[in-house]
């Protein structure tokens, strides 16, 4: 499978890679249809399935309810075979988000995706953007994970983020940044160039809208950006996954 380049890291990402939103959460929802989570045997199988694909990035976070534990359970002695993105900032426990991005509970959550995903070293850790400007401006977040990286125990950092402004802010420090672009929002099309001007990776998040648009329409509009380093899409259906993939490939 040709792999596209994510920015300066010197790593490679199947153009379509795996969001863990839906293995791990089912409560407070942006799709339109509810779900059930899946067993430990269908999710092993998904994952796996995915893996088997050629898929070598999976994107997770600890808002996304039990993902994280998941992934580490059932795939952690395939670690060599994939990238894994988690995230900083935001839980989502008892029904509803809190965030925090002071610097000893992003410590803290960092080990504790360490612990959970079963890994010595993660990929990729985002800030979980709530608001990026004040996220930015007004915590240490960037610093920490900064920190973080120098000890070893991060390879490259990011922001998730949801506005132009907060991308552009995020750019003078980030290895890599994760924004929503497909054909319904073209708003971050700038940030294509500039961060691809500057080696910074970009994943994108939510394109296709939460299943608002068909694969076939926002796929190709997203992949023909050559900035673009990989499309997470999730879903718990490893048929469609494998669709939306020929989509990517062809």
């Amino acid at each position: 499978m040709d792999r596209r380049p994510l920015g300066r890291t010197g790593l490679a990402a199947s153009p379509v890679s795996f969001g863990a939103f839906k293995i791990g959460r089912n409560e407070k929802t942006k799709y339109a249809l509810g779900y059930e989570l899946p067993s430990d045997t269908e999710t092993e199988r998904l994952l796996n399935g995915v893996l088997d694909l050629g898929v070598n990035l999976i994107d997770t976070a600890p808002a996304y309810g039990v993902s994280e534990e998941r992934i580490g359970k059932l795939i952690s002695h395939r670690n060599r075979e994939f990238i894994i993105s988690t995230k900083v900032g935001e839980v989502f426990e008892d029904g509803q988000s809190t965030y925090d991005f002071s610097r000893e509970p992003v410590i803290a959550s960092v080990q504790r995706s360490l612990k959970r995903l079963r890994r010595e070293v993660l990929d990729f850790v985002l800030v979980h953007a709530n608001d990026d400007d004040f996220v930015l401006k007004q915590t240490d977040v960037a610093q920490t994970l900064a920190d973080l990286r120098a000890r070893g125990l991060i390879r490259f950092i990011g922001h998730s983020g949801k506005t132009v402004a907060g991308a552009r802010l995020a750019m003078q420090w980030a290895d890599a940044l994760m924004i929503e672009y497909h054909p319904r929002d073209a708003s971050h099309e700038p940030v294509l160039a500039e961060a691809g001007a500057k080696g910074t990776a970009l994943f994108v998040k939510k394109p296709l809208a939460s299943g608002a648009i068909p694969p076939g329409e926002a796929i190709p509009f997203i992949l023909r950006s050559p900035h673009v380093g990989t499309i997470v899409v999730g879903g718990l259906n490893l048929e469609h996954f494998r669709q939306n993939l020929d989509i990517a490939l062809h």
